[in-house]
Formats: C-alpha cells, structure tokens, sequence
C-alpha cells in the first residue's frame, strides 16, 4: 500500500518511545506535506483502525482516542471545541464517514456509525448509526459485530464469537406462550 498517513504516525509514536525528540515532528511535518493531514505522535490509535484513501486530508487534536480497527475516512477532523478542554475518544470498530466533525470532550461508543460530513457534539452510544449537523442518532445497530463484518468484509478473531453469538440468537425460536391459565397466575 506504501507509505501512508497511518505509515508516519506509526514511525514518529515509535521514535516518540524511543526518546528521540526532532525525528517526530520531522516525520509530522512530512505528513502534512504529503497528505494534507495532521496526525500527531502524541495521538493514541489502536491497533488495525485504518485511514480511508490513505489518510488524507486527516486532522486529529493532539489529545483524542481511537480505538482498534477503526475505519476514518478521508477529511475527518477529531478536534477540541474553544473554550472546552477534552478531545475526542473514539471506541473499538466505529466507523468514521469522509468530512466528519467530532467536536469536544466526546466520546463514541462501540461499533458507532458516524455518516459523512456529521458534526458531532455529543456523546454518541454503542452501535448507533448518526448523521446530521448536529449529528442526531437516525438508529441503533442490533447486531453491531454482524453490520461491522458485513460492511468491513473482514473481522479480527476476537469477534468471531460475537457474531457468531448474534448469529445464534436469531436462530433461536421465541418462546411461545404459555396457555396454562394456573401457571400464568402464579
């Protein structure tokens, strides 16, 4: 895929723990001239979370949280709100649609769904779909791990049990009603 957004945030965290102080904002600077996005080494990303068309366009506050295998699309800005301290914290497996705004001391949910171009203001719970400016929850996922397999095409092993969970829990028949009339007074 070669050297993308995610590629020089990756170095300059690594050479941030290696105690090297220049060489990551060297690497900061590239790239911003190479993608147009500011991504800083201080910035916590989990593990798998990926950039949508190689991170361009990126802006993240130097204080946000993404968690593990995330997907951020292009434009996305993760930013602090003036006047406010706090940045965006971002859950494990959310996707983040091209242009979105996440403003603030937030936090979104797992397996959230931010449309494009959403401005979000408030929290945003597990396996919610919002849009919107403001964004405003459109709906809940009711089986978020199968909806992020469908979209995503791939899931980490750690989420196989739960959809397979969720793939069970549709099999399973509803309970039928009980015609005991004794049993359903007691």
């Amino acid at each position: 895929m070669g050297v993308d957004a995610m590629t020089f945030y990756r170095w300059s965290r690594k050479l941030n723990t290696l105690g090297l102080p220049l060489l990551p904002n060297v690497l900061r600077k590239a790239n911003f001239f190479l993608h147009n996005s500011y991504i800083p080494f201080e910035a916590d990303i989990g593990e798998g979370t990926m950039f949508g068309y190689g991170g361009i366009g990126v802006v993240l506050h130097k204080d946000s949280k993404i968690g593990r295998y995330c997907l951020v699309s292009q434009n996305v800005t993760l930013g602090g709100r003036s006047g406010l301290p706090g940045a965006p914290v971002i859950g494990n497996y959310v996707r983040i649609g091209a242009g979105a705004k996440i403003l603030g001391n937030v936090k979104v949910g797992d397996f959230a769904v931010i449309g494009a171009n959403a401005v979000v203001v408030k929290d945003v719970a597990p396996g919610a779909v919002v849009a919107g400016v403001p964004a405003r929850e459109l709906r809940r996922q009711p089986k978020p791990a199968t909806a992020y397999k469908k979209e995503m095409e791939f899931i980490p092993a750690e989420l196989e049990a739960q959809v397979a969970a969720e793939a069970a829990e549709a099999e399973e028949p509803a309970p039928e009603p009980s015609t005991d009339v004794e049993s359903a007074i007691h």
